[in-house]
């Protein structure tokens, strides 16, 4: 199963729910917007759509430690999610989560914890870590790597998950070639079940000629 989205709705709901059924929600990363937007996301949404949902960035910022401020976050995450009745959460370290050993053990022990409350948990390390060590720790912990895959390549898994964040940051839009790459990957990828999340600038036209190139 191929699915195709964006990180969050760069055209109006009404408008993306014609054109996909995954989306990426970024509004739970920063600031929350009310329950009746999230509750109208999900009655306008259509029959097979499926929200994921990017966690608060303070549970980053606590360097996935256990406190306070973290089980705030992940309690909104919860309540957000039963609204959209979505148990997919991705989790984006900050910059700063630098790659060294307490970090690591920060990380397997929050990803330990966290992937008992969804059916699904997407971590994603900064560019600054190695993405096969990443990736590594991830599986390690049974949950999902998330990862650039015309940057570190595809994984070898039954379930993946790719973002796509732009070749030259969030600002630029991939070309044909790139896109045209990318399609040769995803077909010659044996996932069973694989996701892919443009989250650039031109994410909507990107994410379109992406399902074109692979016949969706």
């Amino acid at each position: 199963m191929i699915t195709v989205g964006c990180a969050g709705f760069p055209v109006p709901a009404t408008r993306y729910f014609k054109e996909f059924l995954f989306v990426e929600i970024q509004e739970t990363h920063h600031a929350l917007p009310g329950m009746g937007t999230i509750r109208r996301w999900r009655r306008e949404a259509p029959k097979g759509f499926t929200f994921a949902m990017l966690a608060p960035r303070e549970i980053g910022q606590e360097g996935f430690r256990e406190g306070k401020v973290v089980e705030t976050s992940l309690t909104t995450l919860h309540d957000v999610g039963k609204e959209l009745e979505s148990k997919i959460a991705v989790f984006v370290s900050p910059p700063e989560f630098v790659q060294n050993r307490a970090n690591k053990a920060a990380a397997k022990d929050f990803l330990a914890a966290v992937r008992t409350q969804f059916s699904r948990v997407i971590w994603e390390a900064p560019p600054s870590w190695d993405a096969d060590v990443a990736a590594a720790l991830a599986v390690d912990m049974k949950v999902i790597p998330a990862r650039d895959p015309l940057t570190h390549g595809m994984l070898e898994a039954s379930v993946a998950y790719y973002r796509l964040p732009g070749p030259a940051g969030r600002k630029s839009r991939y070309e044909d070639p790139a896109i045209e790459k990318l399609a040769d990957l995803a077909r010659g990828a044996k996932h069973k079940d694989v996701t892919y999340v443009f989250a650039n600038v031109d994410m909507f036209a990107d994410a379109k000629r992406f399902k074109k190139a692979m016949k969706l």
